[in-house]
């Protein structure tokens, strides 16, 4: 990923703050010189450096075959800027960008069809999204049924090796700029500018 020094973020609390967000991540590896990418939900620990992601594919999918090198890709919020907004616009002959945050994971696949491990992964994605949707199903692991259905997913862990973040926030433009880019983000009303304004408040040398 193309990272300028501007854009770079090193605090992992970040990393925790996107996950906490959408765990929904792309997963990408390569096997016999093909790439493979799957777009998933994951559960997401970090103890101190150590990071790792647990999920599972469905069994037909290729990437289920693929133990060894892997690249997560988790999406954070994202807003376009138009040139309009800055307050240099004219003299510094702006032109339109993107602002956004994303994370980049590097790491190590491991598979497993262990039915309790199976098991056990399935509910804790349940547990983790069911609240959410007002929502309380669990996997009822003695349920033989429920049990079968095991045998049709590979689950994976993913140990992270390296985290890159990049937060694209305008850090490389006039705090005037920055500052009006962020009023005209939230003034447009969606979720996603709101989101990308907060971050970008939150970067300011007097946040």
């Amino acid at each position: 990923m193309y990272l300028p020094r501007a854009f770079a973020e090193t605090d992992l609390a970040a990393l925790d703050a996107l996950f906490a967000r959408d765990n929904f991540v792309s997963l990408i590896s390569v096997r016999d010189g093909e790439p493979t990418v799957s777009h998933l939900p994951v559960l997401y620990r970090r103890d101190g450096q150590r990071i790792q992601l647990r999920g599972h594919w469905a069994k037909p999918n290729p990437q289920s075959q693929h133990a060894g090198p892997a690249l997560a890709v988790v999406h954070g919020p994202h807003a376009y800027i138009s040139p309009g907004w800055y307050t240099d616009k004219e003299e510094a002959a702006r032109v339109p960008t993107w602002n956004y945050a994303v994370a980049h994971l590097q790491g190590r696949l491991d598979t497993f069809d262990d039915e309790a491990e199976l098991a056990r992964l399935v509910d804790d994605l349940s547990v983790r999204h069911e609240a959410e949707v007002g929502s309380d199903w669990r996997f009822e692991v003695e349920r033989e049924a429920l049990r079968r259905q095991l045998r049709g997913i590979v689950g994976f862990r993913f140990e992270v090796e390296r985290a890159t973040l990049k937060f694209k926030l305008s850090q490389n433009h006039p705090l005037a700029n920055r500052v009006a880019v962020a009023e005209r983000l939230d003034a447009l009303g969606s979720e996603n500018a709101a989101e990308v304004a907060a971050l970008m408040r939150a970067g300011l040398p007097d946040a």
